[in-house]
């Protein structure tokens, strides 16, 4: 049974609602945030109105604000616009739904103010708004606004959408416009185009929009002709012919769409950019048009190239029975063999076939690059119960490159990974002409001593390590004595510290 001390409702309850109350006002004395919770608590049980007010009180005074945030002062912000939209989306929208969205627009005019105010470079801000778009279309949907009064806004939204709030605006409204609605807005949007003094950016503006309305009709010809009538250039470029050829595939004109893409083909042009994209629209264009075999070599030809997991799995489900395993193991032998050595392990790692992985560093160790931790780590973990040898090369590789560029940010590491590189030890019988775990450690020893930063990490482990050798020319030759001497301090054999 629980003590009565224990901090649960059934405890507070046993409070009673005026001590309860003393304590809300104690803890919340100093406490913005916790303040303008209990008020918007205070308005909701007063009714919606309240609510509304309390709301549009706390966005003009965010709009009002002009002091700088940091990081600490953005996240308590953040937060505090999500508490306002959980208003506007709840008791208020339930309530009554045109004043939620005016409250939503309001809200979404803060992205200016509040942009300005902080450092966004990592887009924390941005999700909250493209919410806010989101729950916008919902909540205007319910509200029937007119859909030439939201096309109004939506015009205008996107006319000021310097800040990318509004990038998915019409995608999220397009149920509450309607046809009328994206109607009126296309006639606004057109109307600009053809304004005399129009802007670069205006008419980019308008041409992402249209390309929206095309979308939110299901019109693949819109699509297509917004680029044709336009900006015809647009579709040499892979991605956009991409774009257009995947919407007339789907609209079942996939004959179009190969011609599309042949237009701009990335290799007769030596691009890479697009690339997949384009190969994706081809590849459903093809087998739109029941060209199996086509869209078969394609897919293969992308394994070949560039070792694509996702190329190979979609080319093997397509085999018949048993074509597929004579396929896969083709597939394993062409990474075995690619000149890209990285690029090689890390199809091997993700396939995953590790007996194939182990092979390729055991036969090109002198590949392994030991800057590519990001790599090197899952592989040295997927290894270390199967191919302990392979595993310590890849560990080795990382604590190399730690020390030999004196990383010290990752002695940590390099000492976690040479305690790790020990244990394996024990369970290497051959090591194919590699140095044992001991003179490893001894080379280490030698060649690093004065990296102390990384023999503290090493803990433990460090009764392995040398004690600095002193060294008596370039050829890095021990003195004997003190060789001796650092040998007997160690526990290591002396005849193997000077041979």
């Amino acid at each position: 049974m629980a003590s009565k001390t224990t901090l649960n409702a059934k405890n507070l309850e046993a409070l009673g609602a005026a001590r309860l109350a003393e304590l809300l006002i104690s803890l919340s004395q100093g406490n913005a945030a916790a303040k303008r919770t209990l008020r918007l608590a205070l308005a909701a049980d007063s009714g919606p109105a309240d609510v509304a007010r309390e709301v549009r009180k706390r966005l003009a005074t965010i709009a009002r604000a002009g002091s700088f945030l940091d990081a600490r002062q953005r996240h308590a912000l953040i937060k505090d616009l999500e508490q306002q939209r959980q208003a506007i989306i709840g008791p208020i929208a339930d309530h009554d739904p045109a004043l939620a969205v005016d409250l939503l627009w309001s809200l979404l005019e803060l992205v200016e103010p509040v942009v300005e105010r902080c450092d966004d470079s990592d887009g924390a801000l941005m999700p909250l708004f493209h919410q806010a778009t989101a729950d916008l279309g919902a909540v205007a949907e319910r509200a029937q606004v007119k859909p030439e009064v939201l096309a109004d806004q939506v015009y205008a939204a996107l006319i000021d959408n310097g800040y990318g709030q509004f990038d998915h605006l019409i995608d999220h409204v397009q149920r509450a416009l309607g046809p009328e609605g994206l109607q009126h807005l296309s006639l606004r949007l057109n109307a600009l185009r053809g304004r005399k003094g129009r802007s670069e950016s205006a008419l980019i503006t308008v041409r992402l929009a249209m390309l929206d309305i095309a979308d939110a009709r299901g019109d693949a010809e819109a699509y297509l002709a917004e680029y044709r009538d336009h900006d015809p250039e647009a579709l040499q470029v892979p991605v956009f012919a991409a774009e257009v050829a995947q919407r007339l595939t789907t609209a079942g004109r996939a004959a179009e769409a190969l011609a599309i893409l042949a237009a701009a083909d990335p290799e007769s042009r030596g691009r890479q950019a697009g690339l997949i994209e384009w190969l994706d629209a081809r590849i459903a264009a093809l087998e739109a048009l029941e060209r199996h075999e086509e869209a078969q070599a394609l897919r293969w030809r992308q394994v070949e190239r560039a070792l694509s997991i996702p190329y190979l799995r979609d080319y093997l489900k397509r085999l018949p029975a048993f074509e597929d395993v004579e396929a896969e193991d083709r597939a394993l032998d062409l990474a075995s063999s690619h000149p890209s050595f990285e690029q090689a392990l890390r199809f091997l790692h993700l396939w995953p076939d590790q007996r194939r992985a182990a092979r390729l560093i055991l036969e090109r160790h002198g590949e392994l690059e030991g800057d590519s931790y990001e790599l090197l780590s899952p592989v040295a973990e997927a290894l270390e119960r199967q191919q302990p040898l392979a595993a310590s090369l890849c560990l080795r590789a990382m604590i190399d490159f730690s020390l030999e560029q004196a990383r010290s940010s990752r002695y940590k590491h390099a000492a976690r990974h040479l305690g790790t590189c020990r244990a394996l030890a024990a369970r290497i019988d051959d090591w194919a002409g590699h140095e044992d775990h001991a003179s490893y450690r001894l080379r280490l020893g030698l060649d690093h001593f004065r990296k102390h930063g990384f023999w503290g990490s090493v803990g433990e482990d460090a009764i392995e390590a040398p004690v600095p050798v002193r060294v008596r020319d370039p050829g890095q030759v021990p003195d004997p004595l003190v060789a001796a001497s650092a040998a007997a301090d160690t526990g290591i054999d002396q005849g193997e510290l000077l041979r």
